[in-house]
């Protein structure tokens, strides 16, 4: 609406200017005029005018309040909107001046309910987002909590690697080729008759934490300790190829670690050990075994019954692998004694091999 367009009749500022000259200017000018042509008395003016004003003051009050009619009509009309549908505007015959602040005040609801609109989509959005968050978060957090629990079992390193495994190795059930390695301290019953209870928890303590680091260095999975013994797997996270490797190498380390630790022990006056280890691979069932109350991950076959047989049989410093150890580590590392022996609930012999030590580096 252009500026010029409220000074027309309809508009109220038109109006206004009419009741003006109705109220002042043209009874006065029929006064002057009548007055200065001496067609009529004084007494006559007066009456005329009189009358004239009467009648200006009566339709300039109707079209004032025809106006202000109009301004509480389109107040009533603007607060039945709030209870009024998403679709219901603002729609009035009025002044010009009116009928503008309609049309201006239907667009700013047209504007306040898109905005609306899309403050509630937004909201919507913002209560998917909300909950896809908490869906994460939950997923994180057990995420941590799966890795707090495998870190007591297997390197640091690798526990991203097996939380991303599409394969789920440490979840399925299934047969595995593994390598199997058992490591106990010698004459520990004889040991720990001598010592305070105290020393030989906090020398297991410190044995076992020497060792699992090995274990783990060498991608091997702690199975369990039992007494002063540790089971250790390989073949769950690295292929089924370097897992006679990575037991052995960790065998060897075991022995180097020990010999070090007794050095230090003797050097402070302390009792010293040997260790026995027993390494072997083959075909084994891997996976959770137990109740619905305890479930324990683990490795059930003949070849753990072997790895075991043969951990008995090494004497303090040494390492006794089986035949298919040997066959795949042959090439890396030095033997220096092989043989069959007779192990319970096996009706054939077993070969087995005494580790030297790894080739050297030519």
């Amino acid at each position: 609406m252009k500026p010029s367009e409220y000074h027309s009749v309809k508009s109220f500022v038109g109006k206004t200017r009419v009741v003006l000259v109705l109220l002042a200017i043209i009874p006065f000018l029929m006064v002057v005029y009548l007055f200065s042509d001496q067609k009529i008395e004084l007494s006559d003016m007066i009456v005329l005018f009189a009358a004239l004003a009467l009648f200006s003051i009566l339709v300039g009050f109707y079209m004032i309040r025809s106006s202000a009619d109009q301004l509480v009509r389109l107040a009533r009309e603007t607060s039945k909107l709030d209870a009024a549908e998403d679709d219901e505007l603002l729609r009035i015959k009025s002044d010009q001046e009116l009928q503008d602040i309609s049309a201006h005040f239907n667009t700013v609801v047209k504007r306040l309910r898109e905005a609306n609109k899309n403050a509630k989509e937004q909201s919507v959005q913002l209560l998917v987002y909300a909950k896809d968050l908490s869906l994460s978060y939950e997923k994180i957090k057990k995420e941590e909590e799966l890795r707090i629990r495998l870190s007591r079992y297997v390197e640091k390193s690798l526990v991203e690697k097996l939380i991303d495994s599409e394969s789920g190795v440490l979840i399925e059930n299934k047969r595995r080729e593994v390598t199997i390695l058992f490591a106990d301290i010698r004459s520990f019953t004889t040991l720990s008759e001598k010592l305070p209870t105290e020393d030989v928890v906090a020398m297991l303590n410190e044995f076992f934490e020497i060792m699992v680091e090995i274990v783990f260095r060498n991608n091997g999975v702690l199975d369990k300790f039992v007494g002063d013994q540790l089971m250790a797997v390989f073949g769950l996270i690295a292929t089924k190829n370097s897992a006679p490797v990575d037991a052995v190498a960790a065998a060897i380390e075991m022995q180097d670690a020990v010999k070090d630790l007794m050095q230090q022990h003797a050097r402070q006056n302390q009792a010293v050990f040997e260790i026995g280890i027993g390494i072997n691979t083959g075909s084994a069932i891997v996976g959770n075994v137990g109740s619905r109350n305890r479930m324990d991950y683990t490795v059930i076959g003949d070849c753990v019954n072997v790895a075991a047989r043969l951990e008995e049989m090494a004497k303090g410093g040494e390492i006794i692998t089986g035949a298919e150890t040997y066959r795949w580590v042959k090439d890396r590392f030095r033997f220096d004694q092989k043989g069959q022996v007779r192990l319970k609930n096996k009706s054939e012999p077993v070969a087995f091999y005494q580790v030297a030590g790894r080739h050297h580096q030519t």
